[in-house]
């Protein structure tokens, strides 16, 4: 755990006992007297890639990821042309292409790497989901098959106030694609965001997600990730009004060759918020890789906060990687609770001589520990159907295992 004091500003850099603080938030600087960013809020942000070093993959925001398979979203050029997608219809939801000068675009949050920002830069309209009642409403947006040109996608997400909804951002097929969501959750509204990535073997996805908290508000925003080459999903969460309530949940499952990562950054902003984080995955196959990158951190004004937040991995096979980092920083010393945990480990032998000592085979035991382990997520979802498809999806990736 890390205390920290807020941060000098960027806008007018200080020198103090000879070292100077920079505005940029690396860490690989070879200048004497370099000083980093201290504060998650701090780092530097732009919506234009031209304002970003050159990525090498030795920086700490791309150090673990495939950069070379990845490079082309990072700094080639992007179709930022609207896509097709199928969008179920319900009441007291809107979606629509609105243009790229829409003032609800920005309002939330700005790209912190190359990537996102250059996803950013690329995108003609952006696609805007909006709820307004106040009777529960479920829309699910399914993209397929956007082959294999670089893309740049843009997505905003209004939760007006009091409104209450479940929206799912459902992906599949083939695709090479750099995108960036906004999520507004307005005073009093109950959102519940699921993005799930089922993407085909070859399939390359990065995605920023901002999110903005108001004041007595709720979001639970889940990450499903199963298929894909390479995703990378940064969920950033501000619970920024009096009262805002967030949870973020993941669950994930790599396997041979696959890059999952996500890296997900929670602010608590306002007095007395309440946050949980909880992902979990599995990792089978020579080749298989996750990261889960944690970062909490309670502002100086966010007296009463109660914050959480864990990370676990279940290794099934030799040569997997699993890298697991979490971050806490607090600004204040009036806070209800905070902590963060991490682990990575083999299935325990005691579960599995339990279930066998009850007559079931080896391998049904290992299958029915994975699916309870990872499970304890997929119910965070709450709409049934969903729940089942998942498991069922899970159940094929154990299937695989001999």
């Amino acid at each position: 755990m890390t205390t920290a004091t807020p941060a000098v500003s960027a806008a007018a850099p200080t020198d103090q006992h000879g070292a100077k603080a920079h505005s940029d938030g690396g860490w690989d600087s070879n200048e004497k007297g370099y000083v980093p960013v201290q504060t998650r809020s701090a780092r530097f942000t732009s919506t234009n890639p031209a304002d970003f070093a050159a990525v090498t993959g030795l920086e700490a925001e791309w150090k673990l990821s495939p950069v070379a398979l990845i490079r082309p979203l990072i700094d080639g050029e992007l179709d930022g042309s609207p896509y097709a997608y199928l969008s179920t219809e319900s009441e007291g939801v809107a979606v629509e292409w609105i243009d790229r000068t829409d003032s609800r675009i920005g309002s939330v949050g700005s790209p912190e790497e190359k990537a996102s920002a250059n996803a950013w830069a690329s995108f003609d309209k952006a696609l805007s989901v909006t709820l307004t009642g106040e009777s529960s409403a479920e829309v699910t947006i399914s993209r397929s098959g956007l082959g294999s040109t670089a893309r740049a996608g843009h997505t905003v997400i209004v939760a007006k106030a009091n409104s209450v909804g479940t929206i799912v951002l459902q992906n599949s097929g083939g695709a090479l694609l750099s995108e960036n969501v906004e999520v507004i959750v307005e005073d009093g509204a109950r959102l519940t965001l699921i993005s799930v990535q089922e993407w085909d073997d070859e399939g390359i996805h990065l995605s920023s997600q901002f999110a903005r908290v108001g004041r007595d508000a709720y979001l639970k925003h889940i990450v499903v990730s199963l298929g894909g080459k390479v995703v990378r999903v940064n969920p950033s969460v501000a619970l920024a009004g009096e009262g805002a309530d967030g949870e973020l949940f993941g669950v994930y499952f790599a396997d041979a060759g696959q890059h999952l990562e996500q890296r997900v950054y929670m602010f608590h902003e306002g007095a007395h918020t309440k946050g949980r984080v909880n992902y979990k995955g599995a990792l089978n196959g020579v080749g298989a890789h996750t990261v889960w990158v944690g970062d909490v951190l309670i502002g100086p004004a966010a007296s009463g906060t109660d914050s959480y937040e864990q990370n676990r991995n279940l290794v099934l096979s030799e040569g997997t990687r699993a890298d697991s980092i979490p971050n806490l920083e607090i600004q204040t010393g009036d806070i209800a609770g905070a902590g963060h945990a991490s682990a990575t480990g083999r299935f325990d032998d005691e579960h599995l001589f339990y279930l066998q000592a009850r007559g079931i085979p080896e391998k049904e035991a290992r299958r029915l520990v994975v699916l309870g382990f990872l499970t304890e997520v997929i119910q965070k979802i709450g709409k049934g159907d969903l729940e089942t498809r998942l498991l069922q999806a899970v159940e094929a990736e154990l299937g695989r295992i001999a």
